[in-house]
């Protein structure tokens, strides 16, 4: 039986836009800060994977990273998962190998209910999942923030089609964490000027309070300003803005005092009266607790995943753990200076592993390690080790 450890979720942070802006930069390089030097990261192209030019879309966020922050040697890897029954799908194991071993991963740009079809129940998204639950950190920008969410605004459907108002079953990402949340990028979007109200994601303000009314009532509803970001530290029980921004959180639940900023005019203060709440309001370096969002239940989402992706992301993990751990010792034997029974085991495990003969392969991982040789699965091809 597959092993269900306690979670612990890495960060999730979510940018409202502007995630490879000035103030993104100073998001990104807090959180690179915390993980391991020469840190994974892999970049999800799927939003964005029915533009012709997706591959450079994401190419922009691939660069900022490298040559932004190249003081945290980072190791960038795009996922191309752009269609499903394709050559690129997101159902592909080798073309979404790379989240399993990521320590960070990104999805960004492009249409949310596109990214929604390409990514409900794929591997690319349970890999995510599982990853996510083994500590890596996540970052959702724009339209992957939309898309993650327990109810996804169609924003090219109503803005630029003119579909009438309703809403598409999202990703439900914080479902997992018993969070029921709808999260809203652009929140004030002025690109309409004068002539044309552009907030809340294009929707404008009266249009906006009308999807409102369309929501259960117990659903938190969270707006991010432009080139502003919510990090959210789920095992800490903690939320930090940061930015040129703010946050506003609609929700029921707790009573407190009114916000310090001035909500009159805003729309606010008229759409959380009519769902019987109340709004907060966070600025640029402020902190609050999860509870202030919503009752957070940190529980195993694993339970949820198919058991294969949940033990190869474990797998995955284990074996970086130990790749880690063991830099700056003494480098592997090499094969031919191994005893020839080594060899063969070794040999035969390759060969399990290029037919997806997982079972067979552990068994032979096994076989070596009760002769007192660990095996490192490395980008550049298994090593071992002779363990003491």
């Amino acid at each position: 039986m597959t092993s269900f450890p306690d979670p612990a979720p890495g960060p999730v942070i979510l940018f409202g836009s502007g995630e490879t802006s000035p103030s993104g930069r100073k998001v990104f390089d807090q959180a690179l800060r915390k993980l391991p030097a020469a840190p994974r990261l892999a970049l999800l192209e799927t939003p964005a994977g029915f533009e012709l030019n997706s591959a450079q879309v994401i190419g922009r966020v691939a660069n900022f990273l490298t040559q932004r922050l190249q003081n945290y040697q980072p190791r960038v890897s795009i996922i191309p998962a752009r269609k499903r029954d394709t050559a690129f799908s997101p159902d592909d194991a080798d073309l979404a190998a790379p989240l399993l071993e990521a320590d960070l991963i990104f999805m960004g740009p492009g249409s949310p209910t596109y990214a929604i079809r390409q990514l409900q129940d794929s591997l690319a998204w349970h890999y995510l999942l599982a990853r996510h639950q083994l500590g890596a950190a996540m970052v959702f920008a724009s339209a992957a923030v939309v898309a993650i969410s327990a109810y996804a605004l169609p924003v090219y459907e109503i803005y630029k089609v003119g579909a009438d108002l309703y809403w598409n079953k999202g990703l439900d990402f914080f479902g997992l964490y018993g969070l029921p949340l709808v999260i809203i990028p652009h929140w004030n979007n002025n690109d309409g000027g004068e002539e044309l109200d552009t907030s809340r994601c294009f929707m404008g303000k009266s249009r906006f309070a009308e999807l409102m009314r369309m929501l259960p009532a117990d659903l938190t509803v969270i707006g991010i300003d432009e080139k502003t970001a919510l990090i959210l530290d789920l095992q800490a029980g903690v939320c930090r803005v940061s930015g040129l921004g703010g946050v506003a959180i609609i929700h029921i639940g707790h009573e407190h005092h009114t916000p310090g900023p001035d909500l009159a005019g805003s729309g606010l203060d008229e759409v959380a009266e009519q769902r019987e709440g109340h709004i907060h309001v966070y600025r640029d370096g402020e902190r609050f607790p999860l509870q202030n969002c919503c009752p957070l239940e940190l529980r195993s989402a694993v339970e949820n995943l198919p058991p294969a992706a949940w033990k190869q992301a474990v797998q995955v993990q284990e074996c970086l753990a130990a790749e880690r751990a063991f830099a700056g010792r003494e480098p592997a034997m090499p094969s031919d200076g191994l005893p020839l029974e080594v060899q063969n085991l070794l040999e035969a495990r390759q060969q399990a592993r290029a037919g997806k003969d997982w079972a067979t392969a552990d068994q032979l991982r096994g076989q070596l390690a009760g002769l007192g040789w660990k095996v490192l699965d490395t980008p550049a091809g298994p090593q071992l080790v002779k363990e003491n």
